[in-house]
Order: structure tokens, then sequence, then C-alpha cells
């Protein structure tokens, strides 16, 4: 399995791949759907059934790692959450694999639009879908999944990029000590944080609402064993302190039907710097991709780490002012 064989996925592989999968057959139909990391497409077989298949990028995820994002799911599904579960196979599993080693997923074509939060009723309406999710990851553990804390993921992030040269020589310096200042700041705040099984990347764009059913939550690509409040703050409009009303609404809903620690969202603005941090290092694993270029132009320059530095020197402000 190598990142070559994945950029040489062609749409006829994949048909037949899917199609050997399921046990029937398809039909011509090969729609690529956005997505940078992974390989999706909207298939059709032959008796009309549209079906979304995901193909993994290779070195991203172990298979361990994508069994325990399908339990996640199915086991939301079996609790009737609105979640859009993995098909099972033909193998008795919801993963296979390519001839080239590459393992994908098969899913049903739920559509929906993004959500549209205009109201108070909207944020209790999410709060509750999201705190059913964690009622279901409270359920058990995903050892093989990344654990959000700042020493276990923000800081092998920072090495990442120190080290392996991606951070241009002007920017280096500044770049480590504002990173040091935020580890030391925000290391203290997660020792006695609750950590579960969560959703990771719980953005607008992930919530559908699909007329005359209600919410649905999509694409648990990046779950992982975080604080519960990380799949609250990514819908906030705002930093921490201008969106208290926003907290509140959430929270309403939330503890309809889970118990919340309110102490945890002084981790909000924490949380925040450490996705900074994650994207960058996100960016510079993608950089030696076929077309990255034509993503990220600015990528590696002197202005661009210029820019970089000086959002987090802004941040780890935000984070010191909202802690006092």
């Amino acid at each position: 399995m190598t990142l070559q064989s994945f950029e040489n996925l062609v749409p006829g592989v994949m048909i037949d791949a899917v199609e050997a999968a399921l046990g029937i057959p398809m039909g011509g139909l090969a729609a690529p759907l956005p997505s940078y990391i992974n390989r999706v497409y909207e298939f059709e077989a032959i008796d009309g059934t549209r079906l979304i298949a995901k193909f993994y990028r290779p070195g991203r995820w172990a298979l361990p790692a994508l069994r325990e994002e399908h339990q996640f799911v199915t086991q939301c599904a079996a609790q009737e959450i609105p979640v859009v579960s993995p098909l099972l196979l033909r193998n008795g599993s919801t993963l296979d694999v390519t001839s080239d080693g590459i393992y994908f997923a098969v899913y049903p074509k739920r559509s929906g639009r993004e959500i549209e939060i205009n109201d108070d009723e909207a944020w209790r309406r999410i709060g509750s879908l999201i705190a059913r999710i964690h009622n279901v990851g409270d359920d058990m553990d995903a050892p093989h999944r990344l654990m959000h804390h700042p020493l276990e993921s923000t800081g092998e992030e920072i090495g990442w990029l120190l080290d392996g040269g991606y951070i241009s020589p002007m920017c280096r310096k500044p770049f480590a000590q504002i990173a040091e200042k935020i580890m030391d700041e925000i290391i203290p705040l997660f020792d006695d944080a609750e950590y579960i099984r969560i959703h990771g990347d719980c953005h607008r764009a992930n919530i559908l609402e699909r007329p005359g059913e209600g919410l649905m939550l999509i694409d648990f690509d990046d779950m992982m064993i975080g604080p519960p409040i990380q799949d609250l703050w990514l819908l906030l409009p705002e930093h921490a302190p201008q969106s208290q009303q926003e907290i509140d609404w959430l929270l309403e809903g939330y503890t309809m039907l889970r118990d919340f620690d309110r102490r945890s969202l002084r981790l909000i603005e924490p949380l925040r710097a450490m996705r900074m941090i994650y994207f960058l290092a996100w960016i510079a694993r993608q950089s030696s991709d076929y077309n990255f270029q034509q993503h990220f132009e600015n990528w590696g320059s002197d202005a661009f780490w210029r820019r970089e530095t000086a959002d987090l020197e802004l941040q780890y402000a935000i984070i010191r002012e909202s802690l006092n």
C-alpha cells in the first residue's frame, strides 16, 4: 500500500472494488465528492441505488483505528442517532481492500443541507444531538485513535514541524518560542479533563438538516479520544468570551441528556490553539503530494510562517485573557 497507488486510483478500479465488495452489479456513474485527504465518490448500482464509497488515504489511519471509527458510528446508529453508518460488506466487515492494499468503505447516500443556526432552538437541538453521541462515546475506549491532549497530539505536531524543516529559517525560532509558551500555558488545564470518544471535527458543515427528518451528523473520519467540549466549540461564531449566549444555548440542549462539567469551558481557546497547530502539521504532511501547490500556493514561505506565528501569538494572548 503506497501513496503512489492511491494517487493512481482511477474510477474504473473503484467501481470494480465496490461491485466485488457488495456483490451487486454497478453502473458507470463515478462522481467525485469534495475530499482532500481521502477519495470519496458517488456510485450507482444497476438498480438505481446511490452509494458513497470512501477510499482511505494510505498512512493516515491503521486498520484497527479505522475499525474503531466504524464501531463508534455503528453503535450510534444502533441507538437511533442520525448518522450515516457504513454498509456491511460480503466479507462480513464494513471495510474491504483493493488489490493495491487501499482500504475502503461503502455508505448509503444520504442527502441534506448544511444546518443554518438562526435561533436559540437550533443551538439546543445541536447540543442534544451531540450529547446523545457522547453518551455512546462514553461506553468504551478506542486505544488506536488520537488522544487529543497537548502532550500527545500538539507536542508531536510541533516536533514534526520543527524537526522536518518545514518552517522557514527566519521564522523557526519565533515559532518555537510561541509554541512553547502556548504549551506551558495549556498543559495543566487538561490534567483533570474528561476524555471520551468524540466526533472530533464537529463543525457546521458536518451537521446536515434533512427536511422532515431533523439533524444528521456526518464524517467521523477525525474521531478521537478527547474532552467533550471539543465537539461544541467548533460551532461557535466567535471566540469563547464573545459566544457566551451560544454556549449557554448549546449546553441547555446538551444537559437535557448528559451532564457537562462547565469547568471545561476554559479549554475552548486552548483547543483553538491546538487546532491551529494541528492544521499546520496536517498541511506539512501533504506537502509532497501531487498538485499540493495548487491548494496551498504560499506554503513554506517567510510570509506564510510570519503570518501563522503572528496568529499563534494573538491566540496566546486570547488564552491568557480568557483565563484571567
